[in-house]
């Protein structure tokens, strides 16, 4: 398959979406995280889903730090997006948030660009910068 590279300003690195379709969602397991969203976002999740938000808020998002993050699940040694579904695949991608759409732009990456590496197998760097 032709890549995709994909690029954007002010970082290091190009992406490659073509490895998404084998790379089994790594940016959505392992270790603990969180993926912010906001009242649009969890109203549009909930949208998709079909479920009112009172369920959602108590199935789908957890609060933290007096706001809201997707939750996550313990499964295997890591965590799971609650949106994985069995074959690892996610179950709102239509509506997915922000942070998951900007993913791997994100600013914390141009600083750790070893993490990225062992996150996301699309990332393709520029030469001299590992």
């Amino acid at each position: 398959m032709k890549q995709r590279l994909i690029r954007q300003a002010g970082f290091h690195f190009g992406f490659d979406a073509t490895a998404c379709d084998h790379c089994n969602s790594k940016c959505c397991r392992g270790g603990a995280g969180n993926v912010w969203v906001n009242a649009r976002e969890m109203d549009a999740i909930c949208r998709f889903l079909g479920v009112n938000i009172i369920d959602g808020l108590e199935t789908c998002f957890v609060k933290r730090h007096n706001r809201f993050s997707i939750r996550e699940n313990a499964l295997d040694g890591e965590w799971h997006c609650v949106f994985l579904d069995s074959r690892s695949r996610c179950r709102i991608y239509p509506v997915r948030p922000l942070q998951c759409r900007q993913f791997p732009f994100w600013p914390h990456f141009n600083v750790d660009p070893l993490q990225l590496k062992q996150e996301c197998p699309g990332v393709v760097f520029d030469v001299n910068q590992l």
